[in-house]
């Protein structure tokens, strides 16, 4: 359960004001075709997260646990620094031709935006942080959904409303936190 609050709460927190839900205010107010869009999104961030969490439960099987241990403590407070920096939208990952539909566009532009993301590579190292590759996925699925279907259903109106600046800085703390506990050796018990 842990992994799966712990998975689902960063992701949410991280992805507010990422280029992922910003992507997903311009589909939204472009293409109005709100089921898509989330659809899109849903599919591409299972896919996307799938290949992360498949990463990071390789890596905690062939890394003995003290460096697995050293490289995610390392990554979580990496990620934490990251998270403080705002993103911003490229022109091209909203460029994709129109003539493959709502769903593809979504879909593709999502799935590309997502590589080498903060909530991709958090994925990695949650999966391997906790040796629970469905559990992470779909827990790291869930916190997109969470931070985009709003965005989606709301659209720019919400932008304004959160405060983009505080939710980083949460976010941040709780990958700190997670850096220091797992350089400490917490969770040794679960092998890592």
């Amino acid at each position: 359960m842990e992994a799966f609050l712990i998975s689902t709460g960063v992701v949410a927190l991280a992805e507010i004001g990422d280029k992922t839900q910003l992507l997903a205010f311009v589909l939204a107010a472009k293409f109005r075709r709100l089921g898509a869009i989330i659809l899109g999104i849903l599919v591409a961030t299972l896919l996307n997260h799938g290949f992360a969490g498949a990463a990071g439960t390789w890596l905690s099987a062939i890394l003995s646990p003290e460096i697995l241990r050293w490289i995610l403590g390392v990554s979580f407070l990496l990620m934490a620094i990251w998270t403080l920096i705002p993103d911003k939208l490229d022109d091209d990952e909203t460029g994709t031709a129109a003539k493959y539909g709502v769903f593809m566009t979504t879909f593709i532009a999502f799935f590309l935006a997502e590589m080498g993301d903060k909530t991709q590579i958090a994925t990695v190292a949650l999966a391997a942080r906790y040796d629970a590759f469905v559990t992470v996925v779909l827990a790291t699925t869930l916190g997109m959904l969470i931070a985009n279907v709003p965005a989606v259903l709301i659209g720019k109106r919400m932008a304004g409303a959160i405060p983009v600046t505080l939710v980083h800085r949460i976010a941040a703390a709780i990958f700190a936190i997670l850096g220091v506990l797992t350089l400490l050796g917490a969770g040794e018990s679960l092998g890592v």
